[in-house]
């Protein structure tokens, strides 16, 4: 993503002091975790004014959505929140909503489906972002992935508390995957991503999966 940046001319600065958001104790009912991870998320990226570009859609909805609304009673940290929420964007919102880029010159070949995660399309409202990004990639065809709007079942915790669930869920969505004669997997939230390809390997299965950030660093 930094390459991608940095190619359009894009000056990025990546701070190390930067910690998980807090979304994982946040879903797990531990707010006062969460809260202490989101002030000093805060606190890291109230050092600058500058656009804040999430390569994962659901830390990306937790900034945006639920830090606000999680530190609303903390004087001295709720105007943080909410000025840091104002000026954070998900990857593709940020390429094609914020700097209206949709073709950085990629190339790569392939038949590709695309995967839009929960918190990036019902949190974030990110619905053509990524497909707009990907018509745009040379030699790239993409393929429609039948039910893509339903949850691959990771979900974060839930994948570990309702494992069973979690994996019924993952094997309908692998079906579908399978079905659509693609042989890339593309998504733009890590956790999806890591929770499929898991699946596809345990099946034995060749096709690929990539954020889609690799797929437009690509140059043939």
């Amino acid at each position: 993503m930094v390459e991608i940046l940095e190619a359009q001319g894009i000056a990025v600065e990546f701070s190390c002091d930067q910690t998980c958001c807090g979304q994982p104790a946040f879903n797990g009912g531990f707010w006062n975790d969460a809260r202490g991870m989101a002030r000093h998320t805060l606190d890291v990226f109230s050092r600058t004014g500058d656009p804040i570009v999430v390569p994962s859609g659901s830390c990306a909805d937790m900034i945006v959505h639920q830090y606000p609304e999680l530190l609303r009673d903390d004087v001295e940290y709720v105007s943080k929140a909410q000025n840091v929420a104002a000026r954070t964007y998900e990857f593709t919102q940020f390429m094609v909503d914020k700097i209206g880029l949709s073709n950085v010159g990629a190339s790569f070949c392939g038949r590709a489906a695309y995967h839009p995660s929960c918190h990036g399309m019902r949190g974030l409202n990110l619905r053509e972002q990524a497909q707009t990004l990907m018509e745009h990639v040379d030699g790239l065809e993409q393929v429609e992935l039948p039910c893509a709007e339903e949850c691959c079942g990771f979900g974060g915790l839930f994948s570990v508390t309702m494992s069973a669930i979690s994996g019924a869920i993952l094997e309908q969505k692998l079906d579908h995957l399978i079905a659509s004669g693609a042989d890339l997997l593309v998504a733009s939230d890590v956790g999806c991503l890591m929770h499929m390809a898991g699946g596809l390997q345990r099946r034995g299965s060749e096709i690929a999966v990539k954020h889609i950030a690799e797929i437009l660093n690509e140059q043939g």
